[in-house]
């Protein structure tokens, strides 16, 4: 059986990205919600860099290969950029921005992740490329 590890790699990386966007989103509605039935704390920056510290290396992995093969330097670039914002928006944080800024900058970020790594799905489904076979 064949491992389609780019189409894998590539879903898994939309995914992680939409679970940030998620996260940053409805978080604070979660808290808001649950403030007072929950006996622990929610530490928001160690989920932003443990879901980033995740994301990074399994998207830089996807959106290389998916060059490797398809060669759309723009796909690749665009993803570079979205990782690049969502770095930014961690490790900034609410020292450089304020609270709306960080959340911008996340979502920017994670939409061009997405559209990077749809875009190099969308590419390998819809041509025959020796990346389904490794």
């Amino acid at each position: 059986m064949m491992i389609k590890t780019q189409i894998i790699t590539d879903k898994l990386a939309m995914t992680l990205s939409t679970v940030c966007m998620a996260h940053c989103f409805l978080s604070p509605s979660f808290i808001v919600l649950s403030f007072g039935f929950l006996p622990f704390s929610i530490d928001n920056e160690f989920i932003h860099v443990a879901l980033l510290l995740f994301a990074f290396p399994i998207s830089v992995f996807a959106l290389a290969r998916g060059y490797t093969y398809h060669k759309h330097v723009f796909i690749l670039l665009l993803g570079l950029l979205g990782l690049t914002t969502l770095f930014a928006a961690v490790l900034l944080g609410e020292q450089a921005f304020d609270g709306i800024g960080e959340k911008e900058l996340t979502l920017l970020g994670s939409v061009c992740v997405v559209v990077a790594h749809f875009r190099n799905y969308q590419i390998c489904t819809g041509t025959d490329c020796s990346c389904h076979e490794q």
